[in-house]
């Protein structure tokens, strides 16, 4: 008996040691890659000056054509994120003015997402390879259900998103190895050609008083950021079309160009314009503020 407590003791001690040194490389990995994703590209960058910054979901990722701005002479990036919400998006932000970024005007699309508080889970992981080395993002996570595994475990949250921060991300970020999406501005086409899914109903959906919605417009306050916040097109077969009143309502500063473009044949699915769709709301964009 005493054996089998030392061995399981040594056992433990062993993982222990193990996990330790594991989080300490992938760590310190992360910290030296800035070509994987917008978050890493930012969290490992200097100072950058922008005309124009474009935060939010897919729905900032595909619908901001960042050449377009650039080619009006406006330094811009499409900081979009597919799949994210405001929480990452505020994050973003404040990590940018710690870097002290220097941003004339920010692009919020404001929409669907305003319909909730939650971090996107698998967005959001690419911040933790992070936790332990900022104060921003640690505060940022701090109430959301899990953070003490995430904190104290070591290699816990390697292990637990493994297929968004995990060996292979690694290794691609050890070797420096470029994905798509930093190309284009940041910006990400969709192909003309390919349909999704072309009907969509968001009649449940309710704009709340979004917690992070307010840190970013208190941000751009406090740092004399112009803010433009927009709803974005949806495809003429949406149900609940209503919801964009409601966000109006709410929030009468919010720009609604949900309507601006609803032809099928723009969009790639019924909440993404496909590049074309993306040109000309852009246009409109860039026409009615700049």
């Amino acid at each position: 008996m005493k054996q089998f407590l030392l061995f399981t003791i040594k056992t433990i001690i062993t993982l222990l040691l193990v996990a330790v040194v594991l989080d300490y490389i992938y760590t310190i990995i992360y910290l030296q890659a800035n070509n994987r994703n917008k978050i890493e590209y930012v969290y490992n960058s200097a100072s950058r000056n922008y005309d124009v910054v474009i935060l939010g979901s897919s729905r900032a990722n595909n619908h901001f054509v960042s050449k377009m701005f650039e080619d009006k002479g406006l330094k811009t990036f499409n900081y979009g994120m597919s799949g994210g919400h405001l929480f990452e998006a505020s994050l973003l932000l404040k990590l940018m003015l710690e870097r002290q970024y220097k941003i004339n005007t920010i692009i919020l699309e404001t929409d669907l997402n305003l319909s909730n508080q939650h971090q996107a889970e698998g967005v959001a992981a690419g911040f933790l390879p992070y936790l332990h080395d900022s104060e921003i993002i640690k505060n940022h996570f701090y109430k959301e259900a899990g953070f003490k595994e995430l904190y104290y475990i070591p290699f816990y949250r390697y292990v637990k998103y493994e297929t968004r921060i995990g060996i292979r991300e690694m290794f691609f970020s050890l070797i420096h190895k470029k994905s798509k999406l930093l190309e284009h501005g940041g910006f990400y086409a969709l192909d003309n050609n390919k349909k999704g899914n072309m009907k969509n109903d968001i009649s449940t959906l309710k704009p709340l008083k979004n917690k992070y919605y307010e840190e970013i417009r208190q941000l751009c306050k406090t740092n004399k950021i112009r803010l433009i916040s927009v709803m974005t097109p949806m495809c003429e077969n949406t149900k609940g079309m209503d919801y964009f009143d409601k966000v109006k309502k709410a929030y009468p500063e919010i720009h609604n160009y949900e309507n601006v473009v609803t032809e099928d044949k723009y969009f790639s699915s019924c909440g993404h314009m496909n590049a074309d769709g993306a040109k000309i709301f852009t246009a409109r964009i860039i026409k009615d503020f700049f």
